[in-house]
C-alpha cells in the first residue's frame, strides 16, 4: 500500500469550468492526499475568459494546455483532458487523479480510472451533477475551500441529508449495544458518500460536527489509564 504522503497524483483542471480564485486553497487541499506530481489546466488561453488564471498558473507552476474551441457548442477542452488522463493512466506511474470540474462529462473518466485501481479525488461547485460526484472516491465542494458569507446557504442545502447519513453509518458499524466508534462511522461515510465533508456544516472535523447534533449520545474514552489518546463512540438517542 502506498503511503498517503508519497501518493503521486495528477491534477487536471478544467479551467473553463473552475474558478481561479480557489486555486491556492485547492492545491493545499490536494496536498492532504498526496503530492501533485503533474499539474495541468486546460482551456482556450487565447481568449479573455481565462485571464484570471494567469497569476495562479505562474505562482503554482501549473502547466497551461492550449485547446482551441473548434466548434460552437462542443467542449474540446473536456476531450483534451480525457485523452491526456488516459495517456497518464496507462503510463502506470501514478497513484491517483484529481479532477477539477463541475462538468458531468468526466463521470465515465472517473469510473474508468477507478477500474484500474487508482483513486479519484473530484473537486467542483455545488452545481456538479450527482453522477460525477458519485463516480469519485472523494468529492470536495470548492465552496468550502473559501469560507464566505454564502457558506451558510451551502449548509442549509446539505443539512437535510445529514441525519440520514449519520443514522445509516451508525447502524452499519455499531455493536450490539448500539455504540459505534467514530472512526468506523467516518470510514463508512467516506466510502459511501463521496461528497460528505464536515466543512459543509461549518465544522472542521467530524467529531466536532457529531457533538453539535441533538439526536446522538457521545462517549469519550481514554485508550488506557493516563493516556491522552481519546476514542469517541456515538449512539442514537432513544
Amino acid at each position: 500500500m502506498v503511503d498517503q504522503d508519497n501518493k503521486k497524483l495528477a491534477v487536471l483542471i478544467d479551467a473553463d469550468n473552475a474558478q481561479a480564485v480557489v486555486c491556492s486553497e485547492l492545491l493545499a487541499e490536494i496536498a492532504i492526499y498526496g503530492t501533485a506530481n503533474i499539474k495541468r489546466a486546460y482551456g482556450d488561453w487565447t481568449t479573455t475568459n481565462l485571464k484570471s488564471w494567469k497569476d495562479y498558473l505562474l505562482k503554482h507552476a501549473i502547466q497551461p494546455i492550449q485547446q482551441f474551441s473548434y466548434t460552437i457548442g462542443k467542449n474540446a477542452t473536456d476531450s483534451s483532458m480525457i485523452i491526456d488522463a488516459m495517456d497518464l493512466l496507462h503510463d502506470q506511474k501514478l497513484d491517483g487523479f484529481c479532477i477539477v470540474s463541475s462538468d458531468s462529462d468526466f463521470t465515465r473518466l472517473a469510473t474508468r480510472i477507478r477500474e484500474e485501481g487508482l483513486v479519484v479525488y473530484g473537486f467542483g461547485e455545488k452545481k456538479t451533477p450527482k453522477p460525477f460526484v458519485s463516480a469519485c472516491d472523494k468529492f470536495t465542494y470548492t465552496e468550502v475551500l473559501r469560507r464566505s458569507k454564502n457558506n451558510s446557504e451551502v449548509t442549509k442545502q446539505v443539512d437535510t441529508d445529514l441525519k440520514e447519513i449519520l443514522i445509516m453509518a451508525i447502524r452499519a458499524v455499531s455493536k450490539e449495544d448500539g455504540w459505534a466508534p467514530l472512526s468506523g462511522v467516518g470510514g463508512y461515510i467516506n466510502k459511501n458518500y463521496p461528497s460528505f465533508d464536515s466543512r459543509n456544516y461549518d465544522y472542521d472535523k467530524l467529531g466536532q460536527l457529531i457533538k453539535s447534533v441533538d439526536y446522538l449520545d457521545v462517549d469519550e474514552q481514554a485508550s488506557s489509564a493516563g493516556s491522552q489518546v481519546i476514542h469517541i463512540y456515538i449512539k442514537l438517542k432513544k
